[in-house]
């Protein structure tokens, strides 16, 4: 059997409580001077300046990797790094699990939402978190008040501007209920909803923007259109900073960076068919999979595709993955949600198959594993 991991990068693993994208609104919170009894303990690694009204603007897909190779793009983040240490992702670093911890202040183990897919349990289907699905109820699947409706109950003022199709979604409910919800499709509508709702002292304001991650996996983030992209990103959060108020602080974040994937370092599970040996349902993405195996098929499974990954992967079973804290403190009613083993990549190599993910086969950036790309986010104070 080859030796797995021997030879690769380290993975970077989750700061939960300490500098993480779960840490986020406990900080915020200390910030505003709301005690901790409310969204739980301030982390110990992200201390912010105190002030009566916070806008968080979420990045999706801006890894600090990414960020600190393509500073000439950004000059306006940039100048806000300084000496700042990164924060991390969560595991898996993508979008669903991110957006939930950092709405909820909880590990995806807590929350719940431990993929962009995971296995129903006792079905055979699998729930696409970004997607939804309507025969699950997101108040069931993510029962816990989250962080945003704690803070409002507290009385701060907390908005979440984002674009009108995602309000009353399942993810959003999931995420980040409790929030006043202001739809705005555009940049100057959105700026514009982050300024009137800012205004308000105490407050906290959630704004998120999507497209330099749709640009990352359409054209890959060695492209042209990403630098472009990114250069986008960077005028709006400046022109952002230039229209609030001094008084009025700014805490920009990203939900995880991302790799691209040459065609050539993808491994499709119906080409590799003894992939296929034990495994009853797949799920997760191309770069972090959940494989629920059949019975008593884990030891057969973990051996497999340990043997045909070599060190270009890492491959635990559920219990391990759980004992390495990737999914933080795990509740046992979601435990079942998690693949019985994990597979996540390293350098660039994808899982895909091109029966069931067939979407995914014509994606150039991807994102999901412990890579220090897609795990290190941008933690910036303007």
């Amino acid at each position: 059997m080859t030796s797995v991991g021997a030879s690769a990068e380290a993975f970077t693993e989750p700061a939960y409580g300490d500098r993480s994208l779960g840490d986020v609104v406990p900080a915020v919170a200390r910030a505003l001077g709301v005690g901790p009894d409310v969204v739980g303990p301030a982390p110990t690694g992200l201390l912010l300046p105190d002030a009566g009204s916070w806008v968080v603007f979420l990045v999706d897909g801006l890894g600090a990797e990414l960020l600190r190779r393509h500073a000439h793009a950004a000059p306006y983040l940039s100048s806000l790094v300084g000496g700042h240490a990164a924060g991390t992702a969560g595991v898996p670093s993508t979008t669903a699990t991110s957006l939930t911890s950092l709405g909820t202040g909880l590990t995806p183990g807590t929350h719940g939402l431990v993929g962009f897919t995971a296995r129903v349990p006792g079905t055979d289907r699998l729930l696409n978190h970004l997607w939804w699905d309507k025969r699950v109820d997101p108040l069931e699947w993510q029962p816990h008040p989250t962080a945003f409706a704690r803070l409002a109950g507290a009385g701060v003022r907390v908005t979440v501007v984002n674009k009108r199709e995602f309000e009353g979604s399942g993810l959003t409910v999931a995420a980040h209920r409790g929030a006043a919800y202001v739809g705005a499709d555009r940049v100057g509508e959105r700026i514009a909803g982050v300024v009137a709702a800012a205004a308000t002292s105490p407050s906290l304001t959630y704004v998120y923007d999507s497209d330099l991650d749709w640009t990352g996996h359409k054209f890959g983030v060695a492209s042209t259109q990403w630098l472009q992209q990114l250069a986008m990103v960077d005028a709006e959060a400046e022109q952002l900073r230039e229209a609030l108020p001094a008084s009025t602080r700014l805490l920009v974040v990203a939900d995880h960076g991302m790799v691209d994937s040459a065609p050539g370092a993808r491994v499709d599970v119906d080409e590799r068919t003894e992939l296929r040996d034990g495994v009853a349902l797949m799920g997760g993405e191309a770069r972090f999979r959940h494989l629920y195996c059949s019975q008593r098929a884990v030891p057969s499974v973990v051996a497999t595709w340990r043997e045909v990954l070599g060190d270009r992967a890492t491959v635990l079973t559920r219990d391990e993955a759980v004992e390495r804290g990737w999914f933080g403190a795990s509740a046992p009613h979601v435990m079942s949600r998690i693949g019985d083993v994990l597979v996540a990549c390293r350098g660039d190599l994808a899982i895909v198959s091109s029966r069931d993910f067939g979407y995914e086969m014509s994606l150039v950036g991807l994102h999901g594993s412990l890579t220090a790309d897609e795990m290190l986010i941008p933690i910036l104070v303007g």
